[in-house]
C-alpha cells in the first residue's frame, strides 16, 4: 500500500467509530457458483476476524435444499471455536434455531421482506406470514440470551413492484424492532438507492420511534451508489455497516442484484476520513485476493484491484 494514502481528512458531522458487520463468509458464499470445501470457509472467517472484522456473519442454517453453498453449517461452525470475533448466523425458522442453538451460536439473525412478491419469492409466504413465522424464533433466542439481528430486504426498490413505498418498509422494521429484534439491517437488495432516499427512509424509521442506533445498513454496488449512500447513513448517525470482503454476492432470489458493498472499498474510504473501523486494509486485502484464487477469479473490489495490483 502506498504509504500516506488515504491522506487523513476528516469531514463534520460523522461518527468516530463505525462497526463493520463482514457478511462475506454467509452473504457473499451464497451467492457463488463455487461451493467452497468446509476448511477454506473456516480458513476465510479466521483471516478476516485476525484483519480485525469484530463482526463476521458465519453461515447460515437455511435449509441446504435452498442454501447448497452453505449446507456444511454444521461441519463448519465447531470449526471456528475461538475465532476473536462475533459470529452470527442466519437462522429462517425454529428449525434452523434448534440447529444453532446446538452447536453453541449466541447471535443469529432473521431474514424478512419488506414487499410482498420478494416475500414470496425468498420465503414463499406474505409478509405478515413471515413475520408470525419470525416471531417465536425471536422470542426463543432472546429467552435463550442471544443478540438477534433482523434482515429487511428490497427496502429501497423491488425487481418486481419497482419503487417501495417509505412507509411500507417502516411498518415491516417496526414489526421487526417491536419483536425484540436488537439491530435492524436495511438492506437495498438490487441497489437501486439513491442519498436522499436513505436519508428520508432513516427520518421516518426515528419518527415512527425505531432509533438509529438500531440501525444497520446493507447495500449493494448495482448503479455505483454503495459508498454515497453509506456516507448519507454516517450522517444521519448510523455506526454500523454491512459489507462483504472482496465485494462478494449478491441475492440469487434477486437476478438483477449485483455484489455487495465491498469492504475494503468501504474501508477505504472510512480510513480517509478518519473513521475508526479497527480494520487492517492490508490483510483484508491480502485475505480476498486469496479467496478470490479460491473461488477462480479476480476480486469485483476496486479497492483490492487497486492495492493488489501495486503489490504485484
Amino acid at each position: 500500500m502506498t504509504t500516506g494514502l488515504p491522506m487523513t481528512v476528516p469531514a463534520p458531522g460523522l461518527p468516530a467509530r463505525v462497526r463493520i458487520h463482514e457478511v462475506g463468509p454467509r452473504d457473499g458464499l451464497q451467492n457463488e457458483k463455487t461451493v467452497v470445501p468446509t476448511a477454506v470457509k473456516a480458513e476465510f472467517v479466521r483471516r478476516l476476524a485476525g484483519a480485525g472484522l469484530s463482526t463476521v456473519e458465519a453461515t447460515s442454517f437455511v435449509h441446504p435444499k435452498w442454501v447448497p453453498q452453505l449446507a456444511d453449517a454444521e461441519e463448519l461452525f465447531p470449526l471456528l471455536r475461538g475465532t476473536p470475533a462475533r459470529l452470527p448466523v442466519l437462522v429462517p425458522n425454529e428449525r434452523g434455531l434448534d440447529r444453532a442453538l446446538a452447536l453453541g451460536a449466541r447471535e443469529i439473525a432473521v431474514f424478512a421482506s419488506a414487499t410482498e412478491s420478494f416475500a414470496k419469492a425468498n420465503l414463499n409466504r406474505t409478509v405478515d406470514e413471515a413475520l408470525a413465522m419470525f416471531e417465536p424464533v425471536v422470542i426463543r433466542a432472546i429467552e435463550q440470551g442471544l443478540k438477534v439481528r433482523g434482515y429487511l430486504s428490497m427496502c429501497f426498490g423491488d425487481p418486481w413492484e419497482g419503487a417501495v413505498p417509505v412507509e411500507q418498509v417502516v411498518r415491516v422494521t417496526k414489526a421487526l424492532a417491536d419483536m425484540g429484534c436488537d439491530e435492524l439491517s436495511l438492506g437495498d437488495t438490487i441497489g437501486v438507492a439513491t442519498p436522499g432516499h436513505v436519508e428520508a427512509l432513516l427520518t421516518a424509521l426515528n419518527e415512527a420511534g425505531v432509533p438509529t442506533s438500531r440501525l444497520a445498513v446493507h447495500f449493494h454496488d448495482t448503479y455505483g451508489q454503495a459508498l454515497s449512500n453509506t456516507l448519507a447513513a454516517l450522517r444521519h448517525g448510523v455506526t454500523t455497516v454491512d459489507a462483504s470482503a472482496g465485494g462478494l454476492g449478491g441475492c440469487p432470489y434477486a437476478k438483477s442484484a449485483t455484489g455487495n458493498l465491498a469492504t475494503e472499498d468501504l474501508v477505504w474510504m472510512l480510513d480517509g476520513l478518519g473513521i475508526d473501523t479497527g480494520v487492517d486494509l492490508a490483510a483484508l486485502t491480502a485475505t480476498s485476493v486469496w479467496m478470490a484464487e479460491q473461488l477462480g477469479r479476480p476480486s469485483p473490489s476496486r479497492t483490492v484491484r487497486a492495492l493488489s495490483h501495486k503489490e504485484s
